[in-house]
């Protein structure tokens, strides 16, 4: 069976991203169809910046009605979740520049992702964990509109670690390979 990446991200969307409701906002983009999903073909870091900015640049062009954010899938680059943590602070210098500056922010999710500390297979790490490595493009005008309950937003990350640990690894392993599986 060939593999198809971004099938895969919008079923772990559906499934793990909106089923858990880690991310609260998310269905609302997702069912609305304002997700743009790009496949970067590259092969190293270098072109996947490349890759990067032009899905920036194609991002902060659309109206905010027709795509909202964009999800950039790299499966051929960055495998081993050290590099990729080391480019996401590349990645994120590009949002320095004034076109992008207060204008778009990066969420970064890895197969591999683990936060400081964290043992990894500690079930908390699955809050950023994809399918694939991966780059969420976000605007801050969507951020800004949900950002209206300030402590209903910080208080996301502590939610999903416990509905995480309320899940039990068990339990999100199965969801996952049944994900991983269709």
């Amino acid at each position: 069976m060939t593999r198809d990446p971004i099938a895969e991200t919008r079923l772990w969307i559906g499934r793990i991203v909106i089923g858990l409701n880690l991310c609260p906002f998310a269905r609302r983009v997702f069912e609305g169809g304002k997700i743009r999903f790009v496949l970067s073909e590259a092969t190293g870091p270098g072109a996947l910046l490349a890759d990067l900015e032009v899905e920036l640049r194609r991002l902060v062009a659309e109206p905010i009605e027709v795509v909202e954010t964009t999800i950039l899938i790299h499966p051929h680059v960055l495998q081993d979740f050290l590099d990729y943590n080391d480019f996401v602070g590349d990645a994120r210098r590009l949002l320095d520049r004034p076109e992008y500056e207060a204008v778009v922010q990066i969420a970064d999710f890895h197969p591999q992702y683990r936060f400081a500390g964290a043992r990894p297979n500690a079930v908390e790490n699955h809050t950023n964990r994809s399918p694939y490595p991966m780059l969420h493009l976000l605007r801050e005008e969507s951020v800004t509109r949900v950002a209206e309950n300030l402590e209903f937003l910080e208080g996301i990350p502590a939610r999903n670690v416990a509905a995480l640990r309320k899940l039990g690894r068990v339990r999100l392993q199965k969801l996952l390979d049944a994900t991983a599986e269709e």
